[in-house]
């Protein structure tokens, strides 16, 4: 039970830098537009703003701190910092059922905490502009369509991290550098799109604390970022043992 403590801890501490880190460089594009721009509507899309760059610069925001939670709390947790990646491992049988709702609790309770961390860092500016860096589908993008690219964003990151870090035949020391720089690239890419959760927790905690502190009312699109994360994610896990052909080489 103590070990469990442990490692709930340490996700729920990995996924609250992922969060301040990932979704606070998000607020802050918006909040500095806003400051360099007062005519910047409330709600304009951050690709508006700087094009692809903006996209590229969250992104690697993303990659930095998913590398040094992977690094440095990966030994403890195994960093999961995600419920599809949880919920992909379980349904794959390699985690047991009675430890996936503590894992997924803990990274929940880290998203919100890592979001009011992150507006009492930045001010309630991080909240009335930056939106704590909520997600959300951008103009033109339909339920479905959101569903699916955030389906398809989580199946390449869980592919990458059955290859790369649960794999036993993978090379050791490159897993955080490679995850990382795979959500950062997906987050480059679909951005412009869903906002590029990947991760049903990096949305749960500015959704939360936005509600709480006064900030924008997001919920209504919350099941896109449940629904497609673990599509995506429990669809890739099975489809890399598939691949893999030998069950007893990944753990």
């Amino acid at each position: 039970m103590g070990d469990l403590v442990k490692r709930c801890i340490a996700e729920l501490a990995g996924t609250a830098l992922l969060v301040y880190f990932g979704a606070g460089a998000a607020a802050i594009t918006l909040m500095i537009a806003r400051g360099t721009d007062t005519g910047t509507p409330f709600n304009i899309g951050i690709g508006a703003l700087g094009g692809l760059g903006d996209w590229f610069a969250i992104g690697m925001a993303f990659a930095i701190v998913i590398a040094a939670v992977i690094y440095s709390m990966g030994r403890v947790s195994g960093a999961h910092i995600n419920p599809a990646v949880t919920i992909a491992l379980w349904a794959t049988k390699r985690f047991p059922a009675g430890e996936a709702g503590a894992y997924i609790i803990a990274q929940l309770a880290g998203a919100a905490l890592g979001s009011l961390l992150f507006a009492a860092s930045a001010g309630m500016d991080a909240v009335t502009i930056g939106g704590l860096g909520a997600t959300a589908p951008f103009p033109g993008i339909g339920y479905g369509q959101a569903i699916l690219a955030e389906a398809i964003g989580t199946f390449v990151l869980m592919m990458v991290i059955m290859g790369i870090a649960v794999d036993k035949r993978a090379p050791p020391g490159f897993a955080g550098l490679v995850i990382g720089l795979t959500v950062g690239g997906v987050i480059t890419t679909i951005g412009n799109i869903t906002g590029s959760s990947l991760n049903t927790a990096r949305t749960f905690g500015p959704y939360l604390i936005d509600s709480l502190l006064g900030g924008p009312s997001l919920w209504v699109y919350f099941p896109i970022y449940i629904i497609g994360p673990i599509i995506g994610s429990v669809v890739a896990a099975f489809f890399y043992d598939y691949l893999a052909g030998e069950g007893t080489a990944t753990a």
